[in-house]
């Protein structure tokens, strides 16, 4: 049996009531994680989750995975997706490696106007004090992928005079859309200077160095 035979025999056994409870799914979800993943990757998570860099767990599922868990998750909550949408709250604050990529799958695929929600607000707003890049970028790439627009300057602007992880947020943001030939206006790249970049952390800082010297 391969590893997407697992995962959905494990789907198929689910209730269909499943999709009415944030709570109860993503109870579900920590239990597909490990479905199919090989002995071998299991038995290093530790290890991984010392690499992690803040998250609470490191499972090493595989996206192609994780993308059909997400496609089973929209199938089944149908038209009314808020239990989509408090689930992605839940991920983020749950933490494990795969709650988010498994969140910036779903946040990058829900019916936003439909649900009134704002994708770039419910990522700002899901975030912990410090995070990993990694987990913004997981999103940030999601979200752009899947033909969402970059926040306004005044978004961006406001995200660099709140909180550091808000502000980085707003660097990683800024670069992914100068990636897509969508340079910065010279406000925004007046704010993304005054935003405290941890030493320790080397990806914020090469960005930041770029964004400089393409400005030099």
């Amino acid at each position: 049996m391969t590893q997407t035979d697992s995962l959905d025999q494990f789907l198929d056994s689910q209730s269909p009531r499943i999709h009415r409870s944030d709570r109860k799914l993503v109870k579900m979800v920590r239990e597909a994680y490990p479905i199919g993943v090989p002995a071998l990757i299991m038995k290093s998570s530790t290890d991984r989750l010392g690499e992690s860099a803040g998250y609470e767990f490191h499972l090493g599922t595989p996206d192609e995975l994780l993308r059909r868990l997400a496609s089973w998750l929209l199938t089944g909550a149908g038209p009314d997706q808020r239990h989509l949408l408090g689930l992605v709250g839940r991920l983020w604050e749950r933490h494990g490696r795969e709650d988010v990529a498994l969140a910036a799958l779903l946040l990058a695929n829900l019916d936003h106007a439909s649900l009134g929600s704002d994708p770039w607000q419910v990522l700002a707003s899901s975030t912990r004090g410090a995070e990993p890049a990694e987990a913004l970028l997981l999103s940030i790439e999601e979200l752009i992928r899947a033909g969402r627009e970059i926040p306004s300057d005044e978004v961006v602007i406001r995200w660099c005079k709140n909180r550091p992880v808000d502000g980085h947020l707003a660097i990683l943001v800024v670069h992914a859309g100068s990636v897509k030939g969508i340079s910065p206006s010279e406000g925004v790249f007046d704010a993304l200077t005054t935003v405290e970049i941890p030493t320790e952390d080397s990806l914020l800082g090469r960005i930041m160095e770029r964004m400089r010297e393409s400005r030099a």
